[in-house]
């Protein structure tokens, strides 16, 4: 509606921007020299030197999108071809170096093997059939042949796929052969987990020392940043505020929908054609069926199971519309029902696999022969079932599909449960074909009504649409020249901040619709901090201003602060309490330090954690390096300043086999080999994305 009311109120503008547009088109074509494309307007991304092409890889999106299904974002099939493509280039090179190749007996296996157990290229016995899958291969060439290569594309994309994993579990395997783990390994990792010792601790708490008694500069993180870089490292990300203006009705919008349906409330009363009337007058289509109390609207159920027959009730609001109802019939019916049935198919319903080929005429004939034969002995129901029954879910049940709710089943088979009575047997035809129907129970009896609603949906008019676009208007004005937040407050408007955007986001919090808009002018390098952007939307508009750019590289002192504060912190605690400290006897320590001495037995490296002090790895591994009876020196561990010393060594006896210890990280080790590996390949490649500038 925005964008319609735009192109009415501002045609003529329009007119001459798509002209002097076209004109600017033409003349760089004169200018230029018309034949190239600019390499970045072309390739999606260079991965170490090879190019990514923007229509292959487009294709490809789209291919991924058709098979994700028709809600699916686009962002969610590019990111699956981005990471498939990027992993093929990868590895491909190194496929190239070792001279890796996939033979073609290898690659039809492997095929064989995906495709066993998909029904069309099996045989009678459920077995893959060679022939099967060259009369599927001749049917998709010939399709392509006569103009629709979609299959035929697809399952070239398979092929390829497969070829890529022959290769990929090749080179993996070729990894994993080269990282045996040997006896040596089997038996330092069975030492690791088995010796272990007694120590006695001192530790002095950081918390000893209150925080605002260490100051942390800014200086001083900036630094720490700097020599941790990895640490810190982010994408290009940037922040923006925004506020809505909604094409909402107004109430004066409201009090005239009103008015407008309450002037069908005597044609729809005393009209003879009930479906007719509201097909014609009603934005919501006539629904034919019984309602129970607990299927009405909660806050109408009860007037409406109390309105007296063809009285008009309303007009009333329900959700962005008013709405009138009818009540025109009514009826005892269950709440619930159990029922059995044979279902019986024929050729042509979509529901119907390939290999139905019985006639409607045929299943009519056999549905009405197991009709008669059930009539007459109801016993044979759950044996005709299982015989002849289609529905798989439940003819090993005798066809019984237990309890449901009225409503709950395409609308023949439910009428047929709901308006006969229990021990009923009969016919119902649906879009899944012939049911041979035997009612087993019924329970809650009670009243149902058939209920006529005209809807008229309340939209926003004219009037309400170019009095948002004027406030949108001035508000988009006045942010460029005052601050933004104080201007929402202002207009009675909510300021709603997003932070940390990345450039492929697609999703901003908040936000419906349009997105990739703002996100897209957002990282625009002639978008400076403060621009204002409005978009439109469906129902309104969007106003956003650009609060923050933070462009690749390391965070920003106030984002990493949170993490580097209390790093810091406890390093100059440290300091403050080894300076403190004079003597190197534990006890002595101890006692000048108002702590105690405690014990802990049995730690070992491959847990360093100290009982009643936590996880300390740096603590307990000085602590290995000691000797009986000897005391370390101080320790900056994880939650205060340590002494140890060694009471006792245990350790385990020698094992006449490693093997076991071996094989168990060897299957530790192997387990991560293909991602770790894929990982340190990526991490050094060279990889210029722009796929920021097509999505």
């Amino acid at each position: 509606m925005a964008i319609l009311n735009d192109i009415r109120k501002h045609g003529i503008f329009l007119i001459i921007i798509i002209a002097l547009a076209l004109f600017s088109f033409v003349l760089s074509g004169v200018i230029g020299n018309g034949n190239s494309t600019p390499k970045g307007e072309s390739t999606v991304a260079i991965i170490n030197g090879v190019d990514l092409p923007r229509e292959q890889f487009m294709k490809k999106v789209e291919s991924v999108q058709r098979n994700l299904g028709p809600n699916s974002p686009t962002n969610q099939a590019m990111n699956i071809v981005w990471d498939r493509e990027l992993r093929r280039v990868i590895l491909s090179e190194q496929y190239e170096s070792l001279g890796l190749t996939a033979e073609k007996e290898q690659i039809n296996n492997s095929l064989r093997i995906a495709l066993a157990n998909n029904p069309t290229f099996q045989d009678e016995f459920g077995l893959f059939n060679e022939l099967k899958l060259q009369e599927y291969l001749a049917n998709v060439k010939n399709a392509a042949d006569n103009g629709n290569p979609q299959a035929y594309n697809a399952w070239l994309d398979f092929e390829a796929n497969t070829e890529n994993a022959v290769l990929e579990s090749t080179y993996f395997n070729m990894i994993k052969g080269g990282l045996i783990t040997t006896l040596a390994d089997g038996e330092q990792e069975y030492h690791y987990e088995n010796d272990n010792m007694d120590i006695e601790f001192m530790q002095v708490p950081y918390t000893n020392i209150l925080d605002k008694d260490v100051v942390i500069t800014d200086a001083e993180i900036e630094t720490y940043i700097k020599s941790n870089p990895k640490d810190f490292e982010v994408d290009p990300q940037v922040d923006i505020q925004y506020v809505t203006f909604m094409e909402d009705p107004s109430t004066e919008d409201n009090e005239n929908a009103k008015e407008d349906i309450s002037k069908l409330i005597n044609d729809f009363e005393t009209t003879t054609t009930i479906p007719e009337f509201v097909n014609a007058t009603s934005d919501v289509s006539y629904t034919d069926r019984w309602f129970l109390k607990n299927q009405l609207p909660e806050d109408i159920a009860s007037d409406l199971m109390v309105q007296n027959l063809n009285e008009i009730y309303g007009p009333f609001k329900d959700g962005n519309a008013y709405s009138l109802a009818r009540v025109y019939a009514t009826t005892k019916m269950a709440d619930s029902a159990k029922a059995k049935h044979i279902l019986i198919r024929f050729a042509g319903l979509s529901s119907a696999p390939q290999d139905v080929v019985r006639t409607k005429e045929e299943a009519k004939k056999l549905a009405d022969s197991i009709l008669k034969v059930v009539k007459r002995s109801r016993r044979k129901f759950d044996d005709l079932a299982s015989k002849y029954s289609e529905d798989l879910s439940n003819k090993d049940k005798g066809g019984d599909l237990g309890y449901f709710s009225p409503g709950r089943m395409v609308k023949p088979f439910n009428d047929f449960i709901f308006e006969n009575k229990v021990g009923k047997i009969g016919i119902a035809e649906t879009d899944f074909g012939f049911h041979v129907i035997e009612i087993s129970d019924q329970k809650n009896i009670q009243k149902a009504i058939k209920v006529a609603l005209v809807v008229k949906k309340v939209e926003a008019s004219e009037k309400t649409i170019n009095e948002v676009f004027s406030k949108a208007t001035k508000f988009e004005i006045a942010a460029g020249e005052t601050d933004f937040v104080e201007l929402a407050e202002a207009s009675d408007l909510k300021s709603n901040p997003i932070n940390k955007i990345g450039e492929l986001d697609s999703n901003l919090p908040g936000i419906n619709e349009n997105s990739r808009t703002i996100v897209s002018w957002a990282f625009n390098e002639d978008t400076n901090i403060g621009d204002i952007k409005r978009v439109n939307t469906n129902n309104g508009y969007i106003i956003a201003q650009l609060t923050r750019r933070n462009p690749k590289g390391l965070k920003s002192l106030a984002e990493a602060s949170a993490t580097v504060t209390p790093i810091l912190r406890n390093q100059k605690k440290a300091k403050l309490i080894k300076e403190s400290i004079t003597s190197t006897e534990i006890n002595t320590v101890a006692s000048d330090q108002g702590v105690s001495v405690k014990a802990v037995n049995a730690i070992t490296m491959a847990n360093p954690t100290i009982a009643g002090a936590g996880t300390e790895p740096k603590v307990i591994g000085v602590a290995f390096g000691l000797k009986v009876g000897e005391t370390s020196g101080l320790i900056d561990g994880e939650k205060g300043v340590y002494m140890v010393k060694v009471t006792a060594i245990n350790n385990a006896p020698e094992l006449q086999d490693y093997s076991g210890f071996a094989n168990t990280l060897n299957t530790s080790t192997l387990s991560t080999i293909n991602t770790n590996a894929y990982n340190a390949l990526k991490n050094e490649a060279d990889i210029e994305d722009n796929r920021a500038a097509f999505f």
